[in-house]
């Protein structure tokens, strides 16, 4: 537990360093910090006895955030193909038998958020992304809705990971943006992989008594 406290300190002195950076414009730490984030994050989830889905959703944000440092829409598709596999480990953990199924009218405002954001970023995307952006979207608002299964935790993560590519995809259809964008998008996006590996880690040992019964029995 000890070392798994003390990544957990190293994980929050890069994100204070990182975000840091952005808000003094010091783009050398930017560049240097932002790869270590989710490693760093997937280390202490694997130290705590994490599923090994949890780690390798963040192993796939890890390539996510590396690819997106590239910048070009072709390192731009790969980092969001990398992003959609982390959200099919989510939603394969949030889909485990169990949990509370997700009240309709709650998963009926998710898809309607879905259905207007995408029409109303739709004219303003480049026409090779519109497509992808449109799926993609689509998977993170289901990991999102998802997220609610296991808890408050997870639930607020899945939330800020909206916001956080909601913010991206504003960028990307020329829309105000508050100051300092990246702030505000590294912010959410921290925010969220944190919350929802903690609320995950929480869920993983209130359930593991459970499926040891069986086998005690």
């Amino acid at each position: 537990m000890s070392a798994a406290r003390a990544l957990c300190g190293l994980f929050a002195l890069l994100v204070a360093a990182h975000l840091g950076a952005l808000l003094a414009g010091v783009a050398t730490l930017v560049q240097l910090t932002k790869p270590a984030l989710m490693p760093v994050l997937a280390a202490y989830a694997l130290l705590r006895g994490g599923p090994r889905p949890l780690v390798a959703a963040l192993l796939c944000g890890w390539g996510g955030d590396v690819f997106l440092q590239l910048g070009g829409d072709t390192a731009f598709l790969a980092g969001m193909s990398c992003f959609a596999a982390g959200h099919l480990c989510y939603l394969a953990l949030f889909a485990r038998p169990g949990r509370p199924r997700t009240v309709p009218w709650v998963a009926a405002g998710y898809g309607a958020g879905w259905l207007g954001g995408t029409a109303a970023l739709w004219p303003g995307l480049d026409p090779a992304l519109r497509v992808p952006v449109a799926a993609y979207s689509l998977l993170l608002t289901a990991m999102a809705l998802g997220a609610l299964r296991a808890g408050r935790a997870t639930g607020l993560g899945g939330a800020l990971f909206l916001l956080s590519d909601g913010l991206i995809a504003a960028g990307l259809a020329n829309w105000p943006r508050p100051p300092v964008p990246q702030f505000w998008i590294m912010a959410t996006y921290v925010a969220a992989q944190y919350l929802l590996t903690a609320g995950l880690l929480r869920a993983a040992a209130r359930e593991a008594p459970l499926r040891a019964l069986p086998a005690a029995a």
